[in-house]
């Protein structure tokens, strides 16, 4: 039997991936969710890559979440007249709005108009990932004068962000509005908004994908990506409004710093954890793997330590959608979350030090938590409409599975995101007894449960009320 693993894993599809075979070995090898990227490809490629997954989830019997990745505002440079421009210290090189022709030596055009406004003199900008930095000298009109402080090659459309943070681009653009019609066409279980300064920015998300899921009765969670230096002070509240966050690393280091991030983001799992929200640590994880089989020491200590803090899930972006070894990624992350899962340390009764809870159903949520832990079950079992009651009990660690059951195909998707949680669909009886036998005969059908074993289980009752969860039994399998 495979080693269960409680840390999900985050694959980002594309050309690397596309394969139905080679998806369908990537999905048995342990991804949980799979990142369709809308910064490249057309909505049809989303569509067809969508059903792909779900044909491989029903021939295997694994269902995994879908995540729709909004591109987000285009802050990038244009097109240069040979793809790219070698730039050294100490030249002058203008970022100019206006400009029709394609680039060269002296500057460039900018996709983002605005650029010229939100810059002033002395402002740092870095390009590419911070691999060249410009220093802006002065702005006249729309041209942006700067000085290159770190040269090297420029190719076409590269990023561009300011230092300490300052772009006034909105999180969601024209496209983005487009692209969240596309992902609720196929139902996608979660959209990741790019770029969010405030909570606003995720009230306007949840306002749009609520309209374009309404039709098809969907309600997808929203991923709030965390890569600006503004949406720092406001995590709080970009949480409050979200369903969950994403330690995005790779723009966020190049506005905060490099040094910053690790800091970073240990606050924003604790963070997420305690607000019950949703957590995954993305970029670079196991960068080395797009061109060789085996990961760096330093990598699998990342991805390790992302797990000792309590993430939800790890990320991999182009180790599964361009790179070389996308199976063998996911099988060595694999590993690593199952072997730094073995070295957590549980201290639930430290965790509820001080805690009162006031909702009935986190409270018998976390009562089974507990009865659990200090009864050393096997198990615990939550009946679920919505997903919450499960969600409570992950957001502590603990060394025993937590298998959600539940009746709705969505819920369980959307629980393959969940830390510690397996989601299983099961229609269960609406009479209490009934659906409590059925729950235990069905974890025995799936050799989970051995006759002797002492497991928990919540439920609500009436049955099939979502938000009423307000029992709990202790029970030994026969």
């Amino acid at each position: 039997m495979k080693t269960r693993r409680a840390t999900k894993i985050v694959a980002t599809l594309g050309p690397a991936s596309n394969d139905p075979a080679l998806l369908e070995k990537m999905i048995l090898a342990g991804v949980n969710v799979v990142r369709l990227n809308f910064s490249h490809g057309k909505p049809q490629d989303h569509i067809d890559m969508a059903k792909r997954v779900r044909e491989i989830s029903a021939k295997t019997g694994i269902e995994v979440a879908i995540m729709a990745d909004l591109q987000g505002p285009k802050i990038r440079v244009g097109k240069f007249a040979d793809g790219f421009v070698m730039l050294k210290g100490g030249d002058s090189f203008v970022l100019d709005a206006s400009r029709e022709p394609p680039g060269d030596i002296g500057g460039v055009g900018l996709d983002y108009k605005e650029l010229p406004q939100d810059v002033r003199s002395e402002d740092i900008l870095l390009l590419n990932d911070g691999m060249i930095v410009l220093k802006v000298e002065k702005v006249i009109g729309e041209q942006i004068h700067t000085k290159v402080i770190t040269g090297g090659k420029l190719s076409n459309n590269k990023g561009i962000n300011k230092q300490g943070g300052g772009l006034s681009a909105a999180a969601l653009t024209s496209k983005d509005m487009e692209d969240i019609k596309t992902a609720m066409s196929f139902q996608a279980d979660y959209v990741a908004v790019s770029f969010p300064k405030n909570a606003t920015d995720m009230e306007m998300a949840r306002q749009l994908t609520t309209v374009a899921a309404a039709p098809f009765k969907h309600k997808p969670g929203l991923i709030a990506k965390i890569e600006r230096a503004e949406a720092i002070p406001n995590l709080e509240e970009i949480l409050r409004a979200s369903d969950g966050i994403m330690v995005a690393r790779g723009d966020l280091a190049v506005e905060v710093g490099n040094a910053t991030v690790p800091a970073l983001q240990k606050r924003m799992i604790k963070l997420a954890r305690e607000a019950d929200k949703l957590v995954i640590t993305a970029t670079q994880m196991m960068e080395s793997m797009i061109t060789n089989p085996s990961p760096t020491r330093a990598e699998v200590s990342d991805v390790a330590n992302a797990v000792l803090d309590g993430t939800d899930a790890v990320m991999l972006s182009a180790e599964t959608a361009a790179g070389s070894f996308p199976l063998e990624t996911v099988e060595q992350m694999a590993q690593i979350c199952v072997a730094a899962e073995a070295a957590e340390v549980v201290e639930l009764d430290n965790d509820f030090l001080g805690k009162t809870f006031t909702r009935i159903d986190q409270t018998i949520a976390l009562g089974a938590l507990f009865t659990a832990h200090h009864l050393g079950a096997k198990a615990l079992i939550a009946l679920t409409e919505s997903g919450s009651t499960p969600l409570w009990m992950s957001r502590h660690k603990i060394h025993i599975p937590i298998y959600a059951l539940t009746h709705k195909l969505s819920t369980q998707r959307k629980m393959a995101l969940y830390r510690n949680v397996d989601a299983l669909l099961l229609d269960t009886s609406l009479d209490r007894d009934t659906a409590l036998a059925q729950a235990e005969k069905h974890l025995k059908t799936q050799n989970i449960f051995q006759k002797g074993d002492v497991y928990a289980i919540t439920c609500g009752e009436p049955m099939g009320s979502p938000g009423g969860t307000n029992m709990l039994k202790i029970s030994e399998v026969s």
